[in-house]
């Protein structure tokens, strides 16, 4: 007896299907696996943090520091008020704790390279020295630059999590090791802000 040829190619046909679409489930489920791996695409926002200011214990001080990332280092803009007229002492510092009355929780000035105190344009100075803001008549200051020193990315230059400064007299830009820029008068924690 004769077999059934065409019965068995049709076998053959159907098995060689079967194997071709696991196949190519397979093959779309590891895709599938692969696409969700990928990391998500950055978002071209620039990096930006905020600190708000709050007053030390007797002081009236308050305001807004922000830091935006730009191509050449961070722009720092700053809104103060409550000031005495005249310069104050503006830093960032070490530590993003403002729970102590009198900002000492902050710690010293955030200085990761380990560099002495100056000015934020002299080549060797803290990461965290920002210079001075100055309050006009009305103990309003403002103050606007780009800062080449910090970022906000994660690396030991960041000052995120960090927290802002402002003091109660000048700094003097070369006294070590912190400019001798007085008490604290106001405080704020770095945080990233919210995208655009």
């Amino acid at each position: 007896m004769q077999p059934n040829l065409s019965g068995i190619a049709k076998q053959r046909c159907a098995m060689n299907s079967c194997r071709a679409s696991f196949v190519c489930l397979i093959s779309l489920s590891f895709a599938g696996l692969t696409a969700q791996a990928q990391p998500e695409e950055k978002s071209s926002a620039p990096l930006k943090g905020v600190a708000v200011l709050h007053p030390t214990a007797g002081n009236k001080v308050s305001g807004t520091v922000t830091f935006t990332e730009v191509a050449d280092g961070v722009q720092v803009h700053a809104e103060i008020m409550g000031l005495s007229p005249g310069k104050h002492g503006f830093h960032v510092h070490e530590f993003g704790d403002c729970s102590a009355a009198d900002a000492s929780s902050a710690g010293a000035h955030f200085n990761p390279t380990k560099k002495p105190h100056a000015g934020p344009d002299a080549t060797e100075r803290h990461v965290g020295d920002m210079g001075n803001v100055e309050a006009d008549a009305s103990g309003k200051a403002k103050l606007e630059y780009v800062d080449h020193e910090m970022s906000l990315t994660n690396d030991q230059t960041s000052v995120i999590g960090r927290s802002v400064i402002v003091h109660a007299k000048a700094d003097d830009l070369k006294s070590q090791p912190a400019g001798d820029s007085g008490a604290r008068v106001a405080c704020g924690v770095i945080g990233r802000a919210k995208g655009e």
